[in-house]
């Protein structure tokens, strides 16, 4: 599969994500939005990675181009569920103090 395939794919993913994040008021959705646009960049890295392992295989069977966008997705998918449970924490306090998921109350947090 050619790789402008998955650059549209990912770009669409990111696209959505980001419009989600910025015109959502509910903080469970805006923190889906984010883990949209991580995962359409794990993919795109993903298939930058294929392709760089599958030029490189051509000339060198040994070769492990291509390998460290596989270990970057792995990185990423740990931050995000790092960030995802931190998050979660402070939606349910969120939640518990004012029985909304509003993002427009985490203004009262400063106080």
């Amino acid at each position: 599969m050619p790789i402008q395939y998955y650059i549209y794919l990912c770009l669409a993913l990111f696209s959505i994500g980001v419009i989600g994040a910025l015109t959502r008021r509910n903080v469970i959705i805006v923190f889906m939005c984010i883990e949209l646009m991580f995962n359409a960049v794990n993919l795109l890295l993903v298939a930058f990675s294929k392709m760089h392992y599958g030029i490189a295989s051509i000339s060198d069977k040994a070769s492990t181009v291509g390998t460290d966008g596989q270990l970057f997705v792995f990185f990423i998918m740990v931050v995000a569920a790092a960030e995802v449970s931190v998050g979660l924490a402070i939606i349910v306090m969120l939640f518990r103090n004012t029985h909304s998921v509003d993002i427009n109350f985490l203004n009262r947090l400063k106080n």
